[in-house]
């Protein structure tokens, strides 16, 4: 209780409630007017009122229940608790997702990601099925943010409870199965929106997104990862550069109204990241002239350039086994922002690809 609350103010209760919602909450507050609260909802607002009238299905009756309950359940539920709420602010090997997940301040991951375990699982069980739940989830989250769905807490807690619910003390292999049963049934997928774009209030979601995007193809040719530079926003961070400076006089060929240039401007697409300090000096340019910059920047920038696929192994290696189609640009027409919608949108498909969850389910020793 002491190592919960150097976390912040009320961890120790927050862990109480997702411990408990996990492994124990069997009801939801029905989504109509008038509906009553049930499990999931008392435990969130008064857990101890609800564990004096939950008793029998908890499972105590004696002063032995009891011990067990505090120093074998708690201690093992709150210790993971505790885990994952670190992994949350630094990213932790085998636990990347989790704090991927914590960035969008997703705070229902974390009795979703309990609910799996049991006191009985070993260390290396115990992080196979949290590396599924978590990966199940990132994957989720990013579809959702793609089709413009939202990821706040009351849009999602009724969706996260089910599944909560029906993953309850899966063994990691059926898992994965039933969590790549779920999204191969979601109606939405990154295919399903190919005009996905920036807009007022997604900014910081789409930097997030490209600062994911960048890292994926940096690492699979063979560099080290920059996620935590690439994400950093602010005066000494990077932002959403758009390919296209605001001029729609200078596409006037190709769009015939303003607002339908802006619309392609604002498509991912058209859009890289870029230091803060670049943009204030070269973005207003034409594309020709920037271009040439773009090449000392991040690959997925630099790829615009044809230099970014001279004497290149390891970029030239990634196409080869991804088959993802980065190609040099010169200009940059209608058409080549259109290629690179596609691109990113392929580039998404596999960052995000349920696939994952089948690997995240093998038990594989790791760092305690």
């Amino acid at each position: 209780m002491q190592r919960l609350g150097e976390l912040g103010k009320d961890e120790d209760a927050d862990t109480i409630k997702a411990w408990l919602r996990s492994q124990y909450a069997e009801k939801i507050r029905e989504r109509k007017r008038g509906a009553l609260p049930e499990d999931f909802d008392k435990i969130g607002t008064e857990f101890h009122r609800w564990v004096g009238e939950h008793r029998s299905q908890l499972g105590l009756s004696d002063s032995e229940d009891f011990a067990r309950f505090i120093e074998r359940d708690f201690t093992f539920y709150g210790g993971w608790y505790e885990r994952l709420r670190r992994a949350s602010t630094v990213p932790t090997a085998s636990l990347e997702c989790v704090f991927f997940n914590a960035e969008h301040n997703f705070t229902l991951e974390y009795p979703v990601v309990l609910a799996p375990l049991r006191v009985d699982d070993s260390e290396p069980v115990a992080r196979a099925k949290i590396r599924v739940v978590s990966s199940y989830l990132d994957i989720l989250i990013h579809r959702r943010i793609w089709n413009w769905h939202a990821i706040d807490y009351s849009s999602m807690q009724y969706a996260m409870f089910v599944v909560m619910r029906d993953i309850r003390h899966q063994d990691p292999e059926a898992l994965a199965a039933v969590l790549r049963e779920r999204l191969d049934a979601e109606s939405e997928s990154f295919a399903s929106n190919d005009r996905f774009r920036l807009h007022g209030t997604n900014g910081p979601l789409i930097h997030r997104l490209l600062a994911r995007m960048t890292d994926y193809l940096e690492v699979g040719s063979g560099q080290a990862s920059r996620y935590a530079e690439y994400v950093l926003r602010g005066k000494k961070g990077y932002e959403v550069e758009h390919i296209w400076a605001d001029h729609p006089e200078r596409h006037a060929d190709e769009f015939s109204h303003p607002s339908e240039f802006q619309e392609y401007r604002n498509r991912i697409g058209g859009l890289v990241l870029l230091p803060k300090s670049f943009n204030a000096s070269y973005g207003d340019l034409p594309y020709e002239a920037k271009r040439e910059h773009y090449f000392g920047q991040n690959l997925l920038a630099a790829s615009l350039h044809e230099h970014a696929y001279d004497h290149n192994p390891g970029f030239t290696r990634f196409m080869t086994e991804t088959g993802l189609a980065f190609r040099p640009h010169a200009s940059f027409k209608k058409s080549d922002l259109e290629a690179q919608q596609e691109l990113y949108r392929r580039l998404a498909e596999k960052i995000w690809d349920p696939a994952r969850l089948e690997s995240d389910a093998v038990i594989r020793d790791g760092p305690r």
